[in-house]
């Protein structure tokens, strides 16, 4: 029952978020949606951030499964690089576009998009050094901090979602469709073992 009456109370307000947008939601709108008191919301979550966050995990939860299954297939680490590039930009477009007016907000507010970054980019970075070890103990990748490379390359693929989402590189001649490969050329350029 804890758990249903939670997860109804992000659902709402994932849907008064899109509608509405989060600065014109009240949690009194949201408890009044899900039926519920304000006093049930509060025990829930503390303020409209922690529930903002949630609706972030939750929305993120498809992506950061999908990562991990990338992580887990039994194919190269350039491969899983590749595909792990590719599944995060597609996915973090999806999550955007269906939000509604999150997606402005996404667009407009830099400290919140940071906020709501936050929430993934610790996920990501494990996830991402998971690949980039097994890259180095194969002999693939040259890399000499595992960690500080899978926090670059997480800040490197955040830095393209509005770009990527918006198809703002147009403008430049560059496809949305060849941003994946241009960007993980780079990166598996950067990474591999090179000949002396």
């Amino acid at each position: 029952m804890v758990k249903k009456t939670r997860d109804r109370f992000i659902e709402v307000a994932r849907s008064l978020f899109a509608r509405k947008g989060v600065e014109n939601t009240t949690m009194n709108d949201i408890a009044t949606a899900s039926d519920k008191g304000r006093r049930t919301i509060y025990t829930y979550f503390k303020s409209k951030r922690e529930i903002f966050n949630a609706v972030i995990e939750n929305e993120t939860d498809d992506l950061i499964t999908k990562l991990r299954h990338i992580v887990s297939l039994p194919t190269t680490p350039e491969q899983k690089l590749y595909e792990y590039v590719g599944a995060r930009l597609e996915k973090m477009s999806e999550i955007v576009s269906r939000n509604g007016s999150l997606r402005a907000g996404f667009f407009r507010d830099v400290r919140k998009v940071d906020r709501a970054r936050s929430v993934i980019s610790k996920k990501e970075i494990a996830l991402l050094m998971r690949i980039l070890a097994e890259g180095v103990e194969s002999g693939d990748f040259d890399i000499p901090n595992i960690k500080e490379w899978a926090i670059m390359i997480t800040n490197a693929l955040q830095g393209l979602d509005v770009p990527y989402i918006r198809n703002s590189l147009t403008e430049y001649g560059i496809k949305k469709e060849n941003i994946h490969q241009m960007l993980t050329r780079m990166l598996l350029d950067g990474l591999r073992t090179r000949d002396e």
